[in-house]
């Protein structure tokens, strides 16, 4: 992992908490780690949170001020590899379909780097065909996939939807550069 870049987006979740230690891990093994959060994930984890693990400014919009923006396409120009842990139901839809209307979803279309998701979500979201159909898509155009989890989920209900563990993910991400 050491001196690789990697774009970690985190979508609105409940497992967004977990993305702290990813983050965490992945530092610790030497990688460069910059975060995309959209709005949503805000609600679950603070950028502030993210920042000091990273050591970086964690990028929440386009647009940071009437004088700055955040180069989409630079960060996908720079990463080597860009993973979405968690990837909640609407971003995959927005993903899927080009979708264009967050910072995350900008540099996912502008990414030159392989892509990673790690889906999290309930049970009935996870199983439905939409969201299976979106799965497929992002597939098909080469998006590599974390399979979820069986457990105990965020509404009491236990089946698959869980995001895997932040180190069943750095594992992945190891294996991935090693393969390479």
């Amino acid at each position: 992992m050491k001196g690789k870049k990697i774009i970690l987006g985190i979508t609105g979740s409940i497992a967004a908490y977990k993305s702290a230690s990813l983050v965490r891990l992945l530092v610790k093994a030497g990688a460069e780690v910059k975060v995309i959060m959209t709005s949503g994930a805000a609600q679950f984890i603070t950028p502030l949170t993210l920042s000091v693990l990273s050591k970086h400014e964690v990028i929440t919009d386009l647009i940071n001020d009437a004088n700055s923006w955040n180069n989409h396409v630079e960060l996908g120009l720079w990463a080597d590899a860009f993973i979405v842990a968690p990837a909640s139901a609407n971003s995959l839809a927005k993903m899927a379909n080009g979708l264009c209307d967050t910072m995350l979803t900008a540099v996912y279309l502008s990414a030159k780097c392989p892509v990673i998701i790690a889906p999290a979500m309930d049970l009935d979201m996870w199983k439905h065909s939409a969201n299976q159909r979106n799965i497929q898509l992002l597939k098909t155009d080469g998006v590599a996939m974390i399979d979820v989890a069986y457990g105990e989920l965020a509404s009491g209900l236990v089946g698959e939807g869980r995001m895997a563990e932040p180190e069943q993910i750095f594992d992945f991400l190891a294996q991935f550069f090693a393969a390479k």
